[in-house]
C-alpha cells in the first residue's frame, strides 16, 4: 500500500505530489517496519482490510518537540467515518506513549472532508497558512489544525 500511494497518480488525492520512487518504502519497511524514532507510518484496518495509512512526524521550535500527523484513505473507504476514528485513535496512542504537548495537521481549503474529521477527531483550526504549498505548478494554501493533550477527548473514536 506504501508504494501505491508513492506511484499512483490520483489515488491519495490532493496530496499526490508527483512519481516518487517506487523501491522507498521497501527499504524503509526492511530498515526499521516504519517505526522510526521521528517519522512513522502504520496501515489503518477496516473490516479486515487495509484501508490506507497514517503518518506522524516530528516537529519542533527550539526545545518544544511536536507530532504532525496524516492519513490517506483508499477511496473506496472514504466517507465511511473510519479516518476520524483514526485519527483519533492515533492521537491517543502518541498522548498516551510520548510526552508532546501538540499534535498538528493540514489540510487543503477544498478538502472540506478532511476538515470535518479533524474537527470530530478533537482537533481545533488555528488558521490559514498562505503558499505554504508547491503542488501541481502552483503555490497553495494550507489549513492548520491542532490538538493539545488538555483538549477533551472525542467521544466514541
Amino acid at each position: 500500500m506504501f508504494r501505491r500511494f508513492a506511484t499512483e497518480p490520483g489515488l491519495i488525492g490532493l496530496d499526490w505530489a508527483g512519481f516518487r520512487d517506487a523501491q522507498a518504502p521497501a527499504r524503509r519497511f526492511a530498515k526499521d517496519g516504519y517505526l522510526g524514532e521521528d517519522d512513522s507510518r502504520l496501515i489503518v484496518e477496516a473490516d479486515g482490510t487495509a484501508a490506507g495509512l497514517v503518518s506522524w512526524s516530528a516537529r519542533g521550535f527550539g526545545v518544544s518537540r511536536y507530532w504532525e500527523i496524516g492519513i490517506a484513505l483508499l477511496p473506496d473507504w472514504r466517507g465511511r467515518g473510519i479516518g476520524w476514528r483514526a485519527q483519533a485513535m492515533l492521537c491517543d496512542y502518541l498522548f498516551t506513549h510520548t510526552p508532546v504537548e501538540r499534535i498538528q495537521a493540514f489540510t487543503h481549503p477544498e478538502n472540506t472532508a478532511e476538515q470535518k474529521s479533524l474537527e470530530k477527531a478533537g482537533f481545533k483550526l488555528e488558521g490559514v497558512l498562505r503558499a505554504v504549498e508547491f503542488l501541481r505548478g502552483q503555490w497553495r494554501d494550507g489549513w492548520m489544525y491542532s490538538r493539545l493533550r488538555s483538549d477533551p477527548y472525542p467521544p466514541n473514536p
